[in-house]
C-alpha cells in the first residue's frame, strides 16, 4: 500500500498481483484501513482513486483494463456472511495466490466477447462501460464503469483470464441489445458461428429469450447466421465423409416415391443400403411462429415416415460433427454394414435439391 496509510495487520502476499491494487471497503477494513482513512487517501490529488462505490484502486494515474474489469465484479459481487470477502481467502498459500470467488456477478455483452477472443469486437480500453450480469432481484445501479444487466437466471460463467464470464450465446445476446449498428451485429453473430465459439441454435435461443427477435436489423442477421451455420455444418459433412473413407453418397437431395409426393430432403443419401443422413440444425427463423418442441416434431414425423419405408435416417448435429466427427463416422459406418442384416427397402427417388 502507499505509505501515507497505516500499517496492515495482514500480509498481501498471497493475493494475485490486481488485488494488491484494488480493494473493497471491506477489504480495506481488514487490513487496517478504515472507511474514513480510505476516503482520505482518495481526495483529489491523493494516492488513491475510487474506481466505484466501495471499490478503491491503490495508485494514482488511469487504471488499466484488468483492474477495470476486477472493480466491476468486486461492485457487483454479493456480499457472503461470516465468510472471507472477495479476494481475501482463508487460507492462502505462497505458491498459489488466491483467485477471488465472485458471487452472482459475471462480465457480459462486448467485453465478454472481447474476453472470448472475437475480433469483431472493440478492445476493452475502448470500452466506456462493461457490463456485468447480476440476478435480477439485486440492488446494484449502474454507475461508473459497471453496467448493471439484469437475468432472472444466471447461467453457468466460464472462466476467462480468472474471471467468471457469460457463455458466447448470452454474452451475444446482451451486446445486441445495446447495438443499433446492423453491419455490427451481424459481423459479431457470423464470427460467434465462423469462429467456432457456439452453435446458431444457441444464440437464437438467447436472442430469443431477451425478445430481440422484433428488431429488423437482428432479423436480418440472424437470417445470416442460420445460412453461415447450416453452411458450415454442410462443410464438416463434407469433410467427414471424406477424411473417414465413407463410401460417396448423393449430396442434398429430396427422397419421393416414384410418381408419389415428396417424402422430405437429407443431406447425404446411400440409395443401395437405404442410409440417409440429417444435420439437425434446428433454429425457428425469426417470424416462423416455430419453436424448438414444433421443429423437433417435423423432424420425427419425417424420420418415422422414411423408417416406415425401411430408410436408416442418422441424424448428426453440427456440434458432434464439430467436437467428434470421428464418432459420428462410426455411426454412419455402422448403418451402411448393418443394411445387409435388413429387408429390403422400398424403392425412392432420389431428386436433386
Amino acid at each position: 500500500m502507499n505509505h501515507n496509510t497505516p500499517l496492515s495487520p495482514r500480509p498481501l502476499s498471497h493475493l494475485a498481483e490486481v488485488h494488491r491494487r484494488l480493494m473493497t471497503t471491506a477489504q480495506l477494513r481488514a487490513h487496517g484501513v478504515s472507511a474514513a482513512e480510505a476516503n482520505e487517501q482518495s481526495r483529489a490529488g491523493g494516492p488513491w482513486q475510487q474506481l466505484l462505490p466501495g471499490v478503491f484502486l491503490l495508485h494514482a494515474g488511469p487504471p488499466t483494463s484488468e483492474e477495470r474489469l476486477h472493480a466491476v465484479l468486486m461492485y457487483a459481487t454479493r456480499p457472503r456472511h461470516r465468510e472471507p470477502v472477495p479476494g481475501v481467502p482463508a487460507q492462502p498459500t505462497a505458491r498459489q495466490p488466491h483467485r477471488p470467488v465472485y458471487a452472482d456477478a459475471m462480465i457480459t455483452g462486448l467485453a465478454a466477447l472481447t474476453l472470448h477472443g472475437f475480433a469483431s469486437a472493440p478492445g476493452l480500453p475502448s470500452l466506456e462501460a462493461i457490463d456485468v450480469l447480476v440476478p435480477r432481484m439485486r440492488r446494484l445501479r449502474s454507475t461508473g464503469c459497471a453496467r448493471i444487466v439484469r437475468t432472472a437466471g444466471l447461467p453457468e460463467p466460464e472462466p476467462v483470464t480468472g474471471l467468471p464470464v457469460a457463455p458466447v450465446p448470452r454474452a451475444l445476446a446482451d451486446a445486441v441489445a445495446r447495438l443499433k449498428d446492423a453491419a455490427t451485429v451481424r459481423r459479431l453473430l457470423t464470427e460467434a458461428v465462423r469462429g467456432g465459439h457456439c452453435e446458431p441454435a444457441a444464440v437464437v435461443r438467447e436472442l430469443t429469450e431477451a425478445r430481440l427477435l422484433g428488431r429488423p436489423h437482428v432479423v436480418d442477421a440472424v437470417d445470416s447466421l442460420l445460412a453461415e451455420g447450416r453452411a458450415i455444418a454442410e462443410d464438416r459433412l463434407y469433410r467427414m465423409v471424406r477424411e473417414y473413407g465413407l463410401p460417396d453418397p448423393v449430396w442434398n437431395v429430396d427422397l419421393a416415391l416414384p410418381g408419389g409426393p415428396c417424402l422430405g430432403g437429407v443431406d447425404a443419401y446411400w440409395p443401395e443400403p437405404a442410409v440417409a443422413v440429417e444435420l439437425d440444425t434446428r433454429a425457428p427463423r425469426p417470424g416462423e411462429g416455430q419453436d424448438e418442441d414444433a421443429q423437433w416434431s417435423q423432424y420425427a414425423r419425417k424420420r418415422e415416415h422414411l423408417e416406415r419405408l425401411g430408410i436408416t435416417v442418422v441424424h448428426i448435429t453440427p456440434r458432434k460433427l464439430r467436437d467428434a466427427p470421428e464418432q459420428q463416422a462410426a455411426v454412419v459406418r455402422t448403418a451402411l454394414m448393418a443394411a445387409a442384416d435388413r429387408d429390403p427397402a422400398e424403392y425412392v427417388v432420389a431428386l436433386p435439391r
